[in-house]
């Protein structure tokens, strides 16, 4: 039986995720799965996808159908961000925890994107993160650069199908290694594997600690994930976030259920907490 990876273009439908300047990081990521789907494909790979049209599903709905297809490997493909345009740059690559085949598979996907141009910025673990916790196969989230960085997106579209074969040869030359997967005789345009090794450890955002956030102190700031007049679709979205480990609850205030998250003493955290709101599908916006 052939191997078998899900490929997850993150975001989609209602969801845009990360915009900036008018281009929606459900449209990159949609179109790098498809063309990392076709080479791994074109390799041997069973693949399947969560979504291959505009259409929106949860983080939760896409962890389960990758529970209930079978698949042996599952990948999340999205486009990062920062508060601040033009700031950051770099691809990253987030794992439940670091260890075992999908920390070997997110490293080499890193490795083989950094010879195309990016920054490694490394491998994470983010053990909340709802398709890397509740997936029941390895599973690792790649962030192809920086959508709000106008270096990493003249990268990415100079350089979209090195790019989608740099991934696909991260995990097909990974599966090699373990022996889950026999070599390809088809070795024509493969990327260069040498690569940095790049970071490894900390959580996503260690890297950006200590900047001037932490000037900006002001109590209460929350994350709002919605705002309903009718309260069975606040419950609905609040129970969804629970569901996915988000401090979530409705405020009742000016006519509207506002469903949000956390009360953070600083600017900063709340940043952290809608970064991962939005990684996990999620539009938000940081009110206080």
């Amino acid at each position: 039986m052939a191997y078998s990876i899900m490929l997850d273009a993150g975001h989609g439908g209602r969801d845009p995720g990360a915009v900036y300047n008018g281009r929606q990081e459900k449209d990159d990521t949609l179109r790098l799965a498809l063309a990392v789907g076709e080479i791994l494909q074109n390799r041997g790979i069973d693949v399947e996808y969560t979504r291959t049209t505009d259409v929106y599903e949860t983080p939760y709905e896409k962890a389960m159908e990758a529970n209930q297809a079978g698949v042996d490997l599952f990948i999340s493909i999205h486009r990062n961000s920062f508060p601040r345009d033009n700031e950051v740059s770099g691809v990253e690559s987030l794992v439940y925890d670091l260890s075992g085949l999908k920390y070997q598979i997110a490293e080499a996907i890193n490795e083989e994107l950094a010879t195309i141009g990016f920054l490694d910025l490394g491998v994470k673990a983010r053990p909340n993160l709802v398709v890397l916790k509740r997936t029941k196969m390895p599973a690792v989230l790649v962030e192809a650069g920086f959508i709000n960085s106008d270096t990493d997106n003249m990268l990415f579209d100079q350089n979209f199908d090195d790019i989608a074969l740099a991934i696909a040869e991260g995990i097909l030359d990974t599966l090699q290694r373990n022996g889950l997967i026999e070599g390809s005789a088809d070795t024509s345009g493969s990327v260069n594997s040498s690569g940095n090794s790049g970071m490894t450890g900390g959580n996503t955002d260690s890297q950006y600690e200590n900047n001037e956030f932490e000037n900006e102190v002001v109590h209460d700031y929350r994350v709002q994930v919605g705002a309903f007049r009718n309260r069975t679709y606040a419950e609905r979205l609040r129970g969804e976030l629970l569901e996915q480990d988000f401090p979530a609850y409705i405020e009742d205030s000016d006519g509207y259920l506002r469903v949000q998250v956390g009360g953070y003493d600083t600017l900063e955290e709340a940043a952290d907490m809608e970064r991962r709101l939005k990684r996990a599908g999620y539009s938000t916006v940081i009110v206080s």
